[in-house]
Parts: C-alpha cells; sequence; structure tokens
C-alpha cells in the first residue's frame, strides 16, 4: 500500500526528513512515533502528496506521488492535525460537500454520508455549525470526512491530540470498527504511547528525520527496553551481584532495581540464588516496559518529555 524509498525533504538549510524508507502492506495498522520536530508530520504530507520531497521517491496505493498525485489523492483519506471543516458550515453540508468534491452521485452520497453519520454517532448533530461541536465531535466529523469516498488508505495525524481519555476511547471505538468493516490500512502518528502499543501492529520510530527502529511494540521492547526489576533487601550488595543477565543496575537504600531480558524468569533465579545465600528479600517487584523505555533506550531521552516540550 505504501512503498517509500530514501524520502528526504529540505526547508533551506533544515533537513526535515533524512532519507526514509518505509513499506506498508494492505490491511496493517501502523504508528509512526517520534518527539515534535522528528519529521513525522513532513513525511505523512509528503506520503498524501501536500508537499513534494526533495528527493527520493515513493508510491502509496499504486501511485507516485509525484508523478500521479491526483490518483493518490482519490484512493486515500488524510485527517490532518487541524480541523478540516468549515467552522461556519453545517456538518451534513460538510459531509456532502465532500462527497461530491470525490465524485460521488448524488444518491450514492447520500446512502454514504448517512451510513458514516450513525457509524460515527453523528445524528444529532447534522443540523449544527462546525463551530458549535466540541473537539471530539470535530474530531469524529474530520473522520467522516476523511472516510466519505470509502478508501482503502486512511491517514491520520494525531487524531485524538487535545482529547479527554473517554472522547479518545470512543474516537478510537468508531474507527476501528471501521477499519474491520471496510479492510482499511492505516498510518497514524500519535503522541499518546498508549495507542500506539495498544492498537497499531507495527511501530515506526523516526528521529531527526530518520526512522530509527521499526517492528512490532512487543518485539521493540522486548529487544530494545527489557523488563525492570526491583528487590528489597537488609543487604543490598549482596544482593545485586545475583540478578542475572542485569544491567544499567543501581543500589538505592535498601533497594537494588536493574534491566533483564525476562523480569519474572530473573526474579525466580534471584530469589532461588538469594535463599541459597541466606538473604532475605523481602519485596520483589517487575514492571514491563513501554515505548517510551524503548524510545529512551534508542536515544537516551523520554519520548514524553520531548512530546511535551
Amino acid at each position: 500500500m505504501i512503498k517509500a524509498k530514501d524520502l528526504t525533504k529540505d526547508f533551506g538549510a533544515v533537513h526535515a526528513v533524512r532519507g526514509i524508507t518505509l513499506d506498508i502492506a494492505p490491511g496493517e495498522l501502523v504508528a509512526v512515533l517520534g518527539p515534535n520536530g522528528a519529521g513525522k508530520t513532513t513525511t505523512m504530507r509528503m506520503l498524501t502528496t501536500l508537499i513534494a520531497p526533495t528527493s527520493g521517491s515513493a508510491e502509496v496505493a499504486g501511485h507516485d506521488v509525484v508523478r500521479s498525485p491526483g490518483e493518490v489523492r482519490r484512493r486515500i483519506g488524510y485527517v490532518g492535525q487541524g480541523n478540516g471543516a468549515g467552522h461556519q458550515h453545517r456538518v451534513i453540508d460538510e459531509l456532502h460537500s465532500q462527497a461530491a468534491i470525490y465524485g460521488l452521485e448524488r444518491g450514492a452520497a447520500r446512502t454514504r454520508v448517512g451510513s458514516l453519520v450513525e457509524a460515527l454517532d453523528l445524528g444529532d448533530l447534522v443540523k449544527r455549525k462546525v463551530s458549535e461541536l466540541s473537539g471530539g465531535q470535530r474530531r469524529r466529523l474530520d473522520v467522516a470526512m476523511g472516510l466519505v469516498h470509502t478508501p482503502k488508505l486512511l491517514f491520520l495525524d494525531e487524531p485524538s491530540t487535545g482529547l479527554d481519555p473517554q472522547n479518545r476511547a470512543n474516537l478510537w471505538e468508531h474507527i476501528l470498527r471501521l477499519r474491520a468493516e471496510h479492510d482499511m490500512t492505516i498510518v497514524l502518528t500519535t503522541h499518546y504511547l498508549d495507542e500506539a502499543d495498544s492498537m497499531a501492529e507495527r511501530v515506526v520510530i523516526v528521529d531527526h528525520g530518520e526512522v530509527i527502529a521499526d517492528d512490532t511494540a512487543a518485539a521493540l521492547k522486548r529487544r530494545l527496553a527489557g523488563d525492570r526489576v526491583s528487590f528489597t533487601c537488609a543487604s543490598p550488595a549482596d544482593l545485586a551481584v545475583l540478578v542475572p543477565g542485569a544491567t544499567d543496575l543501581s543500589v538505592t537504600g535498601n533497594t537494588v532495581a536493574a534491566r533483564v531480558t525476562d523480569g519474572p524468569a530473573a526474579i525466580a533465579e534471584t530469589l532461588r540464588a538469594a535463599f541459597e545465600k541466606g538473604l532475605t528479600i523481602t519485596a520483589a517487584e517487575t514492571f514491563r516496559p513501554t515505548l517510551d523505555d524503548v524510545f529512551l533506550s534508542l536515544t537516551g531521552r523520554s519520548l514524553r518529555e520531548e512530546n511535551t516540550k
């Protein structure tokens, strides 16, 4: 569905994207993560034909983004960071206008708009002006506008930013249901690591305009971060040497903390070794890694902190 090779984008002396290569198969849900300024949105804008790459190539939905931008646009949906609907227009008018832009005949447009209004719970809002909608309602409208022509590929650029947890969950429930119904491919950028962790089949991490990791969330966490374990013991220095495969080991007061490949196995082995040495462990915990731990392992800094900045 997407085949990009060595994509770059320069804005004067600023190298926003520095050679991104990306292959996305039909039906995948891929999350693109990175701090602000990493090149995520610039990459999305190149793949959706909104800006031309400085160099490199990309085919999206079977068409070249430079040579055939119109063919690409006919086949994709795009929900950008800002709201796409006119504030003084009614919800129903915006949906029908979008359908007309994509060449749907009136009968087909009515059917499709009606289906999306029902699927995205917009029925009570169709006569309202966009300016009268809440943030969550506007994002559902944006998604409906991006899906009105039934694309096989949907780009979502931070679709849930600014929404409260309930509205985020509601929006994703609608998106995932529509994806299942229409076998869509979805590419999204997000600052919410839990979204990428729980829903994406692949996670692509971008930093300084380059892809620095590309795999399933589980594989990235297992390979690049590992579990963290913590033990409380009256003799922490003696216990520290017993934690198998420990890296990033620290001793604070009576607590020994370390990163290991398999947390539960490391705890079991440490408890056995401590018993044999006559050491008493009063508490033991394991912490599963997050995608932020992966980014920290790759770059030495926290993705959460960078995105907050």
